[in-house]
């Protein structure tokens, strides 16, 4: 192999591991703080993200995305500081504008954005209703299986688990995945987890892989690389969070089912 070759494939680590490691420092602090520290934080993401998916789907509008970047921020914020069930509802208005900016699109912005406003909800009242252990898993698992996936997926290669959709994403990386999520939870079942972390972890995993793989497929059809360039070596927001968006999605449904694992009594 080339030193061209190897420099292709592997162009991208150096910046992408140093904003990786801020990213995951910035988080760690966020999750560990909780309470109205972590609440911030996911405001300010919910915000960039709807930003940028407005900023793909609408790019002519550059002023209308940054507006309801704000508003979604300030609507996800406001239920916070209300906790009121009925005020969910209020997360509505963003999808609701969303298909009014967005009018090409209308489906994709309403189903993405409400998509985006649940997660950074999801994420908040997952915090505060299943505490500190639960939460970090459910990071743990999107990360480690996201950094097993980037590894051994560029270091083994392979046939592709959906090349017209996600053409870097190959069934070696996506197994691998699943396998890191999998040591994820049998780490946490031994931390006092409950042995149902050892198969909602590669589940979980999975959520998050199609969370992947549902904004890879929006990003070709509007025929952008990255959701934005805020993130030196990763793209976008959105790139960083489409896993966790499927991950968070999927808990939230299956909490309604079960108890999730290590929840604080």
């Amino acid at each position: 192999m080339s030193g061209a070759s190897r420099s292709g494939k592997w162009g991208d680590l150096v910046p992408r591991l140093a904003s990786g490691l801020a990213m995951i420092a910035v988080g760690v602090a966020a999750i560990w703080w909780g309470g109205a520290v972590f609440a911030a934080l996911s405001v300010l993401v919910t915000g960039l993200m709807v930003w940028e998916l407005l900023m793909m789907l609408a790019p002519t509008r550059p002023g209308k995305a940054v507006g309801l970047g704000l508003v979604a921020a300030v609507i996800l914020a406001f239920v916070f500081v209300i906790h009121e069930p009925l005020g969910l509802l209020y997360l509505l208005v963003v999808p609701i504008v969303a298909a009014i900016v967005a009018p090409g699109r209308r489906t994709v912005a309403a189903a993405y954005s409400i998509a985006i406003m649940l997660t950074g909800y999801g994420l908040v009242a997952l915090r505060e209703g299943a505490g500190l252990g639960a939460i970090t898993w459910i990071v743990a698992v999107v990360v480690i299986s996201d950094i097993s996936g980037y590894f051994v997926g560029r270091t083994l290669g392979g046939p592709k688990f959906w090349p017209r959709v996600s053409p870097k994403k190959t069934w070696s990386g996506t197994v691998a995945g699943w396998v890191g999520a999998a040591l994820v939870g049998f780490i946490f079942a031994q931390m006092g987890g409950g042995l149902s972390m050892i198969w909602l972890s590669p589940l979980l995993a999975f959520a998050g892989q199609l969370g992947d793989i549902a904004e890879s497929a929006l990003k070709r059809s509007t025929g952008v690389k990255d959701s934005s360039s805020l993130i030196p070596g990763h793209g976008g927001v959105l790139d960083r969070f489409d896993a966790l968006t499927g991950a968070v999605l999927f808990l939230m449904l299956i909490s309604q089912v079960m108890t999730l694992p290590l929840t604080e009594g």
